[in-house]
């Protein structure tokens, strides 16, 4: 059993001598003389960024003047009493409806309902951000807007304005369903 002890001391002086004789320093030589050269070698320059001019925005202010190759327009304008063409006119002695004291740009058609004999109602954001619940033949918006046509998705109406010349003249109008108003329909 000495023995074994014996070699394994033995052993373990080699190895010992071994590791002190590969830790003298000298192992590194090259590798410190290719430091010494690459930070003697002159340094790389980097160019700066080039300076970009600012864009600036052009207003276009010719907008409502005429396109250059189009010609000219004569207009004539001439006052003429004439009687009026249509004999369309808004109903003044009806009672006025809730909704007509809104500006039709004001309210929003935010959904539908359906009646129990299959009328179709829309439901409309007055400015005031009241619902209301409308149908053909309600009147809406400050032009004696009629409506005329109630879909799932719109509401068609008739507002009766001023021509310009005494008389009066209907115009179609649509509200259309406002997706993003968070109401069911």
């Amino acid at each position: 059993m000495a023995k074994k002890h014996a070699g394994k001391a033995w052993l373990g002086v080699c190895l010992a001598s071994l590791l002190t004789a590969c830790s003298q320093g000298n192992g590194f030589s090259d590798l410190d003389k290719f430091m010494a050269d690459t930070r003697a070698k002159p340094r790389g320059h980097v160019e700066p960024l080039p300076e970009f001019k600012a864009y600036e925005a052009f207003s276009y202010t010719a907008a409502d003047r005429r396109a250059p190759f189009e010609p000219p327009v004569d207009v004539q304008l001439t006052m003429v009493d004439e009687k009026p063409i249509t004999d369309v006119e808004p109903d003044l002695d009806r009672p006025r409806e809730v909704l007509e004291n809104f500006d039709l740009k004001s309210l929003n058609m935010v959904g539908t309902l359906e009646g129990a004999g299959g009328t179709l109602y829309a439901l409309v954001r007055d400015g005031a951000s009241g619902i209301h619940r409308v149908r053909v033949g309600n009147y809406m918006g400050q032009n004696y807007g009629r409506i005329v046509g109630v879909s799932e998705t719109r509401i068609e109406l008739i507002e009766i304005v001023p021509n310009g010349r005494g008389g009066w003249v209907e115009r179609p109008r649509s509200l259309s369903l406002d997706e993003g108003s968070g109401a069911a329909g």
